[in-house]
């Protein structure tokens, strides 16, 4: 494969999930996203995954997508006490215009918070909340002063924690094109809060590919440093994929076809983070 697949859109993340009839109640019911019917992926695709079997439901928030997949056998639950700074840690952002009534929604679930006192005042006129699914996943409600038409009641970013900012800046933009629009340290009793963590201090990078939203965020814990993520596979809860459309991928040794002509690549990042490349017909 050559070194570089300028990456068109990030068009889906894909989560891991041990009950899909379950996750897909909750994601449909807590947090207003749109189901389409539960299918059978292809057999290639589980055979990438390492697995006999996926089923999948494609999920539909504002105009971004999220996709919930479960893995036959699955794989091993979300670790136990992560926290945000944890090298595994991701989430999906989820952008709301009354963050009060969508946390009092998420209060009569089964969802566990992250943040705590509930949203939390952010510089710049942002509110936010951290909590996590009844998967363990990580997922933040976000409400900006100033709302962007493209995400609006949708998906604003995926945020990951990586060990070393630079490094990863170089990582994305050699391997998938994708360009730096904003970079700020997030710090003070607000960040703890939002964060559960005392004493926190990250870069936030936003990244864009060619078509901007949603974006990338790559989260660089300068205090406290984050655990190492573990050795995962890709069926384990953790194991939440990027899911990039890209052009021209090359058929080689390290992508498959499925079925309907899309040529598919799994690889990962410098911290483990698994991405998935998808050049569809």
């Amino acid at each position: 494969m050559t070194e570089r697949t300028p990456a068109l859109r990030l068009d889906r993340v894909s989560l891991n999930v041990g009950d899909l009839a379950a996750a897909t109640s909750f994601y449909t019911d807590a947090l207003g996203f749109e189901a389409t019917p539960a299918r059978d992926a292809d057999p290639v695709l589980a055979s990438l995954l390492g697995v006999r079997t996926v089923r999948v439901v494609l999920m539909r928030r504002g105009r971004q997508r999220l996709e919930l997949a479960a893995c036959d056998p699955p794989g091993a639950a979300y670790p136990a006490e992560s926290r945000c700074d944890d090298l595994w840690f991701q989430h999906c952002a989820l952008v709301t215009d009354d963050i009060g009534a969508a946390h009092d929604r998420l209060a009569r679930t089964h969802c566990t918070p992250i943040s705590r006192h509930g949203p939390q005042a952010l510089p710049g006129g942002i509110v936010a909340f951290k909590f996590r699914d009844p998967d363990g996943h990580p997922i933040e409600l976000i409400q900006f002063p100033r709302p962007d038409p493209r995400t609006q009641g949708g998906i604003d970013h995926s945020a990951i924690c990586v060990s070393d900012p630079e490094r990863s800046i170089a990582f994305y933009a050699t391997r998938l094109g994708l360009a730096v629009q904003a970079r700020q340290v997030n710090s003070g009793s607000a960040q703890e809060s939002l964060d559960n963590l005392d004493g926190a201090a990250v870069d936030v990078i936003s990244l864009v590919p060619e078509l901007s939203a949603p974006h990338v965020e790559l989260l660089g814990y300068r205090t406290p440093r984050g655990r190492a993520a573990p050795a995962t596979l890709p069926s384990d809860m953790a194991a939440s994929r990027l899911v990039f459309a890209t052009a021209a991928l090359d058929r080689d040794e390290d992508t498959v076809m499925l079925a309907n002509g899309a040529v598919l690549c799994l690889t990962h990042d410098p911290d483990g983070h698994t991405l998935l490349l998808e050049d569809s017909p």
